[in-house]
């Protein structure tokens, strides 16, 4: 029965962003840690191809239940995986790496407001929860 109800709120949408962005977050601090190694290649998580997944699956729950299905399995989802980015056209320096620092702290100051906002918008979820749980205002 609880399972429903989280369900029923955006929380599991919400968990998803946290997780993506919390390994994006480890990738990003991974480049700045090796600025230095001589031919290092920055890594990344495609956030497009997270999004239009994290889109699929939200659509997919849309859809009414299937009456052939009850259950624990009628709506079944499996975690999304992060795919690695296509790495951009970047410059090159002359050891060979392509890490670019502003680039970096950049991208990782974003990656940082999203999981804070996903965090921020379920914490909220969790309250409205609670309220409606004990039926205090």
């Amino acid at each position: 029965m609880l399972s429903n109800l989280f369900s029923a709120t955006t929380i599991p949408v919400l968990e998803e962003v946290a997780k993506f962005s919390q390994l994006r977050h480890t990738t990003l601090a991974g480049n700045i840690a090796n600025l230095d190694t001589p031919g290092y290649q920055f890594r990344d998580l495609s956030v497009d191809d997270f999004q239009s997944r994290l889109q699929e699956a939200v659509e997919l729950r849309r859809q009414p239940p299937d009456p052939y299905r009850s259950g624990r399995y009628a709506r079944h989802r499996e975690p999304l995986q992060a795919a690695p980015a296509e790495k951009p056209h970047t410059i090159l320096y002359h050891d060979k790496s392509n890490v670019e620092l502003e680039q970096q702290v950049s991208e990782m100051v974003k990656n940082h407001m999203q999981h804070n906002l996903a965090l921020t918008v379920m914490n909220q979820q969790f309250r409205l929860l609670t309220t409606a749980i004990s039926g205090r205002l």
